[in-house]
Formats: structure tokens, C-alpha cells, sequence
């Protein structure tokens, strides 16, 4: 079903960071709801049990944390499954790995803004320093 989940991780061109944040999401009229357990400038990990097959094209909505030091609008984009797993290797979650699919600058800032503010919320280090980095 999945691929091997540490090859995944030691393809990714932005760290992620752990987080617990709702996100709604479609597949083509279907509309779900789930977890983002980690995120990164360039796309999420989202827990599921019914993860989409790797190149399904998602709607994605999710909410930053009230907490942290970011505009609290809704972040609305679309995002590929790039791949699915039963059991992710950090967190032993099944889910699929989605990457944001982003042509505005300014999405782009604002997903590297939030990542950040979640690194520095949680204690850990996002070295995420450049919009252009992928996951």
C-alpha cells in the first residue's frame, strides 16, 4: 500500500515539524476530516486510516493554532499525496504524506511564517529558511 516510509523521510527537502492541528480535505467530491501530525513549508502529514493513493490532488483547509504568532485566517491550497503508509516511522500513525502544490509567493511566506511559529511553540528547530525548500 505504502512505500518504505525512511526512504520518504530521507528524500524530504524541509524539516518537518510534530503538531496536532484539524484539517479538512476533498478528493474529488469526497470531503474528509483528519489530523496534520507534522508539518513543513512544503507539505504535511495527515493521519488517516483511509489515506488517497500517491498523485491524488487534494483540497486542503486547515487553521493555524490560536496560539501561535500568525494570522488566524484559514489556509486554503491544494496539495499531491506524494505517498501512504500503515505505519508512519515517527509516529507509528497510518496517513499520507501531502505536498503543497504553491505558485504565490505569498502562501508560500505564510506557510514558512507558520512553520516556524509551530518550531518555536513546540521547542523544536525548523530550519526552514527558505520558501524554496521542499519536503
Amino acid at each position: 500500500m505504502g512505500e518504505d516510509t525512511d526512504n520518504n523521510q530521507n528524500r524530504r527537502r524541509a524539516p518537518r515539524v510534530p503538531v496536532n492541528m484539524e484539517v479538512d480535505y476533498a478528493a474529488d467530491s469526497t470531503f474528509l476530516y483528519a489530523y496534520i501530525t507534522d508539518i513543513s513549508s512544503m507539505g504535511i502529514f495527515i493521519r488517516t486510516d483511509e489515506p488517497c493513493p500517491p498523485g491524488t490532488t487534494l483540497s486542503l483547509r486547515f487553521t493555524p493554532p490560536e496560539e501561535a504568532d500568525v494570522p488566524s485566517e484559514p489556509i486554503e491550497l491544494e496539495g499531491e499525496v506524494k505517498w501512504n503508509t500503515t505505519k508512519h516511522a515517527d509516529t507509528g500513525d497510518p496517513g499520507m504524506g501531502v505536498e503543497f502544490i504553491v505558485d504565490d509567493d505569498d502562501m508560500r511566506e505564510r506557510l514558512l511564517e507558520l512553520v516556524k511559529a509551530i518550531a518555536y511553540l513546540t521547542g523544536h528547530d525548523s530550519d526552514d529558511e527558505s520558501p524554496s525548500a521542499a519536503s
